[in-house]
């Protein structure tokens, strides 16, 4: 094979290559995470899986300035635990937990009124007890690094921001459960 038939030959191989790893990526942006799970335990007998697969994107958030009770009705209407707040701008600012509201409510050293807890749901702003400057991940972090930073961290979730900063996901412990029962389903099936 002559030089310009072996650069023809290779500019078509790569070309066929980039066709069909898009091919790929856009069924695998179709399957759920036990799905993905089990394709990469069949193809490399390993799960190397990142955060982008198994988090939930753009997740629901709440202004620093938004009160108390709009990010507990959020959390509780969503199931959630945990809530990134963003600025004006909606850069990301902080988190707040259920346990953070819980806390800021229901102080365990103060008595008072139901009506005062009321008060304080509807005037206190978010800003007052979410953690601000939150550990952060992005979405070609493996997952495996993300659960050993919620472990080390005693962290529930982590907020996932893209190169330019933009909030675009949060990453959960309830994904990585997920994803651990995906795992063990898919080893226990290859062993039956």
């Amino acid at each position: 094979m002559s030089d310009p038939e072996l650069q023809a030959e290779m500019t078509r191989l790569v070309a066929e290559n980039r066709r069909l790893q898009r091919a790929i990526d856009a069924v695998m942006d179709e399957v759920d995470t036990v799905t993905r799970v089990r394709i990469a335990l069949s193809v490399t007998g390993r799960c190397h899986l990142c955060v982008r697969e198994v988090m939930t994107a753009n997740p629901q958030t709440v202004r620093m300035g938004d009160s108390l009770r709009t990010a507990l009705d959020r959390c509780q209407a969503g199931g959630f635990r945990r809530l990134p707040v963003v600025d004006a701008a909606g850069r990301l600012a902080g988190i707040v937990t259920d346990r953070d509201l819980r806390l800021a409510v229901n102080s365990p050293l103060v008595l008072h009124e139901r009506w005062q807890d009321q008060m304080l749901l509807d005037r206190v702003a978010v800003e007052v007890c979410m953690t601000p400057d939150p550990i952060v991940t992005t979405p070609e972090t493996p997952v495996w690094q993300v659960a050993h930073t919620l472990r080390e961290k005693k962290i529930g979730g982590l907020p996932v921001l893209d190169g330019q900063g933009h909030l675009v996901g949060i990453i959960t412990e309830t994904d990585l459960l997920r994803v651990f029962e995906a795992a063990l389903t898919a080893a226990a099936q290859q062993i039956s």
